[in-house]
C-alpha cells in the first residue's frame, strides 16, 4: 500500500448526496478482486453515454462531456470533494479501489458511510471529514477557479486552501499511523512475523500432533 504523507492536488467535485457505491463502481465490475484497472469504469453510469461491460473497450464509449471527470479543468485531480454521506450502500472494497485506481488520493466530505470510510484506510486512500460549511465554501471556490487546489498534510491533520486558510481534520491515531507508513492489515501483521513464527515453533514442540500430516 502506497504511503501517505502530503498531497497537493487539483479538487474535482461530485455535487450530489448520498452517492452510493453502485455509483461510484458500476455492479458487473465487481468480478475481479486485482486492486487495479477499476479507475477507467470510475461513476462508470455518469462518465459514459452507452453501457458499459467487463468486456467493452472504454476507448469505444462515448463521454458524457457534462460529467466533471470528462472536462478538461478536472484533469488528473487528485482529491475528490462530495456532499454528506459519500459511499453509501452496498459493500464494495472496489468502490475504494476504483477511486485509487483513478488517482484519487483523498476524499473531503461531511460524512461518510461507515463501511466505505473502513475501506478507505485499507487501501491507502484518506477519507476526510470537515463541517458541513467549511466544504459549501470549497465547492464555490472550485466552481469559481479552474485549477483549484489543495494542500493536505497527513502529520499535520490539516487542509490548506490556496489562500492560505488551514482546516483541521480529526483521524484516529492508529489508522493515521498505517497511512504514513503504508501499511494495510496484513502488513500490520506481518510487522509481527518474528513473534508468529516464535509461537508456530513453541507449538510445535508442545503439540506436536498438531503438525503431523495425515495421508
Amino acid at each position: 500500500m502506497k504511503p501517505f504523507h502530503q498531497e497537493q492536488g487539483i479538487v474535482v467535485p461530485i455535487d450530489q448526496a448520498n452517492v452510493d457505491t453502485d455509483a461510484i463502481i458500476a455492479k458487473q465490475y465487481l468480478k475481479s478482486i486485482k486492486r487495479s484497472g477499476f479507475g477507467v469504469n470510475l461513476f462508470d453510469n455518469w462518465r459514459y453515454l452507452d453501457p458499459g461491460a467487463p468486456d467493452i473497450d472504454n476507448a469505444t464509449r462515448r463521454v458524457n462531456p457534462q460529467f466533471v471527470l470528462n472536462q478538461p479543468r478536472y484533469a488528473n485531480a487528485s482529491i475528490l470533494l462530495a456532499r454528506k454521506n459519500f459511499g453509501c450502500g452496498s459493500s464494495r472494497e472496489h468502490a475504494v479501489w476504483a477511486l485509487d485506481d483513478y488517482g484519487i488520493r483523498a476524499v473531503i466530505a461531511p460524512s461518510f458511510a461507515d463501511i466505505f470510510f473502513n475501506n478507505c484506510f485499507k487501501s491507502g486512500l484518506l477519507p476526510i471529514v470537515l463541517d458541513e460549511q467549511i466544504v459549501d465554501g470549497m465547492f464555490a471556490r472550485v466552481a469559481a477557479l479552474e485549477g483549484y487546489r489543495l494542500h493536505i498534510d497527513l502529520p499535520e491533520q490539516k487542509v490548506t486552501d490556496p489562500d492560505g486558510e488551514s482546516f483541521t481534520f480529526e483521524l484516529d491515531g492508529f489508522r493515521k499511523q498505517c497511512l504514513l507508513e503504508g501499511l494495510d492489515d496484513i502488513g500490520v501483521t506481518l510487522q509481527h512475523a518474528e513473534a508468529i513464527r516464535d509461537y508456530e515453533a513453541r507449538r510445535r514442540e508442545q503439540a506436536p500432533w498438531l503438525f503431523e500430516e495425515h495421508a
